[in-house]
């Protein structure tokens, strides 16, 4: 089972980012802690099951003080035992910590710092409306590797409004450069509720397949070049790097999520929490949980999400879950490759997984 925490919490809230988060605003940071290790207390003490990888994500969960970080990671050990976690892994960005903190994530038990730096181009950074500079999030690299941070993971995005190949090419040339052991590089995606989504509806800007596919081309060569296994559609890692519990995701592992917003899927029940931090607070408060969505998942369904998560890897899926026509489509067109008993997508056919999937079912 994979456990995942959610902190809402944002300096800024950028204008490509779906997720739920807000500035802090009037929610007390120390009555939310609070509430999540409630929640965390309750909903372990119903399983059977233990984590095996926990994952911090939000928001920006590096931007909680040192105090509230003690204070939640105090709590959380009460409910695990964490010298059984795989993988602790904590998203940051870099404007939110120094030396100091970074050796606090070490010493609160901190494996994996997933760093949301997303280009390094001065003039992409400010579309995307980051607080960082290039140069920041450079440094911050080598501030978690004084800190003796045992694996660091780099987000990057491509495709964005004004981002040319070039700047892509140097962005992604920064990056190897800092050795960092893992890189995760995203197609921006125009999700509802988000700015860019409006600029898009307006027509201000305007999405290319032509432009995706070579982005994630130019990505997908200069990081195999650097070393770098392409394990997933948008990631790549050093040996022994590879992201455990994302991994869990892809394979359709039990997870558990707690904070507002979160999702878990539990013996093909899926549930999610109120999507508001002060009602999240509340109703903690007064009931125990913050549950307002509730599903059991049928055997068609889990099918579906199998082929759609397990298509994305370099594992494949296996054949005796899809099309047996579209198979042979995909690999006409050189889309796709059998490798024993399962279906792996090509070069060729990783830019257009989701499309690819919507086929085979």
């Amino acid at each position: 089972m994979l456990l995942y925490v959610h902190i809402p919490f944002c300096h800024r809230v950028c204008p490509y980012c779906s997720f739920y988060k807000h500035t802090p605003g009037d929610t007390p940071i120390g009555a939310f802690v609070d509430a999540l290790l409630e929640e965390a207390r309750l909903r372990l003490a119903a399983l059977t099951e233990k984590p095996r990888t926990l994952y911090l994500g939000g928001g920006t969960p590096s931007m909680l003080s040192p105090t509230h970080l003690r204070k939640l990671f105090g709590g959380l050990r009460e409910c695990i035992d964490f010298s059984t976690l795989e993988e602790v892994t904590l998203e940051a960005n870099p404007a939110t910590f120094d030396v100091a903190k970074a050796r606090l994530f070490r010493e609160l038990g901190v494996t994996r710092i997933s760093l949301g730096i997303q280009s390094f181009t001065p003039h992409v950074l400010e579309k995307l409306g980051r607080e960082h500079s290039a140069e920041e999030a450079a440094a911050s690299v080598g501030v978690l590797r004084e800190a003796g941070m045992p694996s660091v993971n780099i987000d990057l995005m491509f495709a964005i409004p004004g981002q040319s190949e070039e700047d892509w090419r140097q962005t992604l040339q920064t990056a190897i450069a800092l050795q960092p052991d893992h890189i995760s590089a995203y197609n921006l995606t125009y999700e509802e509720d988000t700015a860019f989504f409006e600029s898009l509806r307006r027509g201000e800007v305007s999405e290319s397949e032509d432009v995706n596919a070579s982005f994630f081309l130019l990505a997908d060569r200069l990081l195999r070049e650097a070393g770098y296994q392409h394990y997933e559609t948008s990631n790549y890692a050093k040996a022994g790097h590879h992201s455990s519990h994302n991994r869990g995701y892809w394979r359709g592992e039990d997870y558990l999520g707690l904070g507002p917003s979160a999702v878990s899927t539990l013996s093909a029940v899926r549930t999610r929490n109120v999507a508001d931090t002060a009602a999240y607070v509340q109703m903690l408060a007064a009931l125990g949980n913050a549950i307002t969505e509730s599903e059991s998942l049928d055997d068609e369904q889990k099918r579906l999400e199998r082929i759609a998560l397990l298509l994305r890897t370099d594992e494949g899926v296996p054949l005796s879950l899809v099309d047996a026509a579209a198979v042979d489509r995909l690999l006409e067109h050189g889309l796709a490759e059998k490798r024993g008993e399962m279906l792996v997508l090509t070069l060729a056919g990783s830019p257009l997984v989701d499309p690819i999937a919507a086929e085979l079912v």
